[in-house]
């Protein structure tokens, strides 16, 4: 091998290690160039550069690591290193503001995929234009019809009606008896009272007993 191809590991195998920053076996450095120089001369870079103390060399077990000697790069600025810390925090909060944004804009791109065009929305109107014809037929058939009910039926509905329109308004009575007793001791109005025992008043439900 020239020593320009020497010269080219050294180079390119010293500006890998500085950019990663982090322990390299000979065969890593390989793999991760992806073969750009063979395994003789990375080898025979890395032993160069640790003899100019640009790399350290650490043996564990049988294998050698290498990794940048640390006095390579400049010496670290406090204050640089808060302004860096701020700029990231503000950077990652920006991020986290775009995302929330992204999914909001994919929210509503789903919302009006998901909304009839305006054909659909068309279409949709006069079917059910049609169907509403088609009931209001329907109620005018059934109003016009006249049914004949038997006597002896209608006379057993209104007996029915009346029964439980007698038994409605005998439980109310005797619901609202009780409650009046209850509450000449009850330091409440009326209404809480009946709201404890769960009572729902004919008013509350629209409701309304016949006439007598």
């Amino acid at each position: 091998m020239s020593k320009s191809k020497d010269g080219n590991a050294v180079e390119g195998v010293l500006k890998y290690l500085i950019g990663q920053n982090r322990p390299y076996s000979v065969n890593d450095v390989v793999q991760n160039l992806h073969k750009e120089f063979g395994k003789t001369a990375v080898q025979k870079a890395v032993d160069v550069l640790v003899m100019e103390k640009k790399l350290k060399e650490k043996t564990y077990g049988k294998q050698k690591v290498y990794c940048v000697d640390q006095n390579l790069f400049p010496e670290i600025d406090e204050k640089e290193l808060a302004q860096m810390d701020a700029e990231i925090a503000k950077l990652t909060e920006e991020i986290k503001k775009e995302e929330l944004e992204s999914k909001k804009v994919d929210q509503q791109l789903k919302e009006l995929n998901s909304t009839l065009t305006t054909q659909e929305a068309k279409k949709s109107l006069n079917e059910i234009s049609a169907q509403i014809e088609k009931l209001k037929v329907k109620l005018k058939s059934l109003s016009e019809t006249q049914i004949q009910i038997p006597e002896e039926e209608k006379r057993q509905i209104q007996t029915e009606n009346e029964s439980s329109v007698k038994a409605w308004r005998k439980r109310k009575r005797i619901c609202m008896d009780i409650a009046e007793s209850i509450l000449e001791n009850y330091p409440k109005p009326k209404r809480e009272l009946l709201e404890e025992m769960g009572i729902e008043t004919d008013e509350e439900l629209g409701l309304q007993l016949p006439k007598q």
